[in-house]
């Protein structure tokens, strides 16, 4: 994979430590559980974003861009990134925020990820739930260029083949750690939303020839729905990359138990599973991803649909900040 062709800004504080949760593994009774911690990047308080946000900046400056501009919900961690990474490379940044999950709670309005958004200098937009995002960010970007501007539009949660690059670099940043540690990766699982971070996994894996499955828990659309976006995704991303490993439905698998009643609202089991990540590992996960993201896991392990000696390695995607704009889904906390 010709990775090293393309252009990118540093922005990541890489590789991000490969650990065991030696407490939660023993708690469940196995198997082997490690954490990949990607929540560990930079960029005020860090997350996936920050690896995909290297190459479209990359991008962004090389066409002269002056603005950036991206789009996603009230809380998004994506956003947040992206209003950090602008500030970091002197860029302004433009923010249009849905307001979907927990919308009408004053700490999902105003803590969290919105608060480092201004904290950022980032202007933000808020539209109404059920927007089109995308069009709208047409929109915006039209309206900049009327004015003199040069926007750079990065697609929602930096989700396009080039976004993907980041995480085909994750991947062999995986699997090198994984060969220095003497671990078979049996399984990598992580939330996933618009695709980018499974994608490029899936895309990396398949580009080294080597049989990893990923599997994505779904936190806003059903498996089949979810399998069918990251499939097409990792195909264009292996197309960027001139890379000609076939790449099958088969090797993308998604879970879509653990959405509860949608993107963003919380269920008991997210609850329950952050507070024994915290409790047990001294780890934050966040409501909207990672924490339904581990519950999906907890499950599994539950379930046994793991053997002891298995290595599952859950990959950390960030967002802890937005524990904060969910205070009253914690006030039970004992």
């Amino acid at each position: 994979m010709q990775l090293e062709g393309i252009d990118r800004v540093e922005l990541s504080h890489t590789p991000t430590p490969l650990e065991p949760m030696t407490r939660l593994s023993e708690a469940l009774g196995g198997p082997r559980l490690w954490i990949k911690r990607d929540d560990c990047t930079g960029l005020a308080s860090g997350g996936n974003k920050t690896r995909k946000l290297e190459y479209l900046l990359a991008e962004a400056l090389e066409l002269g861009a002056d603005t950036v501009l991206t789009a996603g919900a009230v809380q998004s961690n994506h956003a947040r990134q992206t209003a950090a990474a602008a500030a970091r490379l002197g860029l302004d940044c433009q923010l249009l925020l849905e307001e979907a999950g927990a919308a009408g709670d004053a700490d999902y309005a105003h803590s969290g990820n919105v608060l480092i958004d201004r904290l950022c200098r980032a202007r933000v937009h808020l539209l109404p739930k059920d927007t089109d995002m995308e069009a709208a960010l047409d929109t915006l970007a039209n309206e900049l260029r009327a004015e003199g501007k040069r926007p750079y539009a990065v697609p929602v949660g930096g989700s396009n083949a080039r976004g993907a690059l980041g995480y085909v670099r994750c991947a062999k940043e995986l699997w090198e750690q994984s060969q220095n540690l003497g671990v078979d990766m049996d399984l990598v699982l992580h939330a996933t939303g618009s695709a980018g971070t499974q994608a490029g996994l899936v895309a990396g894996f398949a580009g080294l020839g080597v049989e990893i499955p990923v599997l994505g828990v779904c936190v806003s659309r059903s498996a089949t729905e979810q399998e069918d976006k990251v499939l097409t995704l990792a195909r264009e991303t292996l197309e960027l990359l001139e890379v000609k490993a076939p790449l099958s439905r088969g090797r993308v698998r998604a879970n879509g138990d653990y959405v509860g009643e949608g993107y963003g609202i919380p269920t008991a089991e997210m609850v329950a599973a952050v507070k024994l990540t915290a409790r047990l590992e001294g780890i934050l996960l966040d409501p909207v991803y990672t924490g339904k993201a581990m519950a999906g896991l907890i499950d599994l392990v539950q379930k046994s649909s793991f053997r002891e000696t298995q290595n599952v390695v859950f990959l950390h995607t960030g967002g802890a900040v937005g524990l904060f704009a969910y205070r009253s889904s914690f006030d039970s906390i004992e």
